[in-house]
């Protein structure tokens, strides 16, 4: 399997791309509009294909660059059915697969900090969008978002994978790269809660600026990027 992390300074978005050393096609998660055209140069160095680009959600920090990289190269974009984006052009459900060459990506609706939230499971890779960040979880105050729903999402499904599961979040604003489910078990203060109750009092508490561009960025992406 060929994996590459990529960083976006303005946003603290992590980006992924993962394809199959065998075949050469590839998949991107959670494409930043600004870095196209370093994912499609990284695509040429390494000889792959895009077959699939996929968003965990509609994102309201950046803008997603899934249109654009289907422009480029004729993939085919991919969001869970829970999304509002209608151009998706392939919709999956809670559990689904998707086969990439010879991988298998797992689709995990993770719902909470968006109503439309996904989480996507390759092996012992999780990629975990805004749902579980490392040393934190996902903000739940827009966008349909509940604290109950995302506290269902980890306590009830992310957190009860292997606790070796490596999780790669959507972002990160300490320089961390990636964590392990037993590790956020042990040391993510919010997930350091007995009950629903508690960890949405915490939520509440908050207090967090609203995302700058916030409307404009969540209207195009539900066109998924495009003008």
């Amino acid at each position: 399997m060929i994996f590459k992390q990529v960083f976006d300074k303005k946003t603290s978005t992590y980006t992924y791309l993962i394809a199959s050393a065998k075949g050469r096609e590839a998949v991107i998660i959670d494409p930043v509009l600004e870095n196209v055209s370093e994912y499609i140069q990284l695509l040429r160095d390494l000889d792959l294909k895009l077959v699939k680009v996929i968003d965990t959600h509609i994102h309201a920090d950046h803008v997603t660059g899934a249109s654009k990289l289907k422009q480029a190269t004729k993939c085919t974009t991919l969001m869970g059915e829970h999304t509002p984006a209608d151009a998706v052009e392939i919709k999956v459900k809670d559990n689904e697969l998707i086969h990439i060459d010879s991988l298998k990506i797992k689709s995990l609706y993770t719902p909470g900090h968006t109503s439309d939230s996904y989480s996507f499971l390759l092996d012992n890779y999780l990629f975990s969008g805004d749902t579980l960040l490392i040393n934190g979880t996902g903000r739940t105050d827009f966008q349909n978002g509940s604290s109950k729903d995302a506290y269902n999402s980890l306590f009830n499904n992310l957190l009860k994978l292997p606790e070796e599961t490596l999780v790669y979040p959507g972002h990160d604003y300490n320089g961390k790269f990636s964590s392990t489910i037993g590790n956020e078990k042990k040391f993510n203060p919010r997930l350091q809660v007995k009950s629903v109750d508690e960890y949405i009092e915490i939520m509440s508490n908050l207090n967090l600026s609203k995302p700058e561009m916030i409307d404009i960025n969540v209207s195009r992406n539900i066109q998924l990027g495009a003008n």
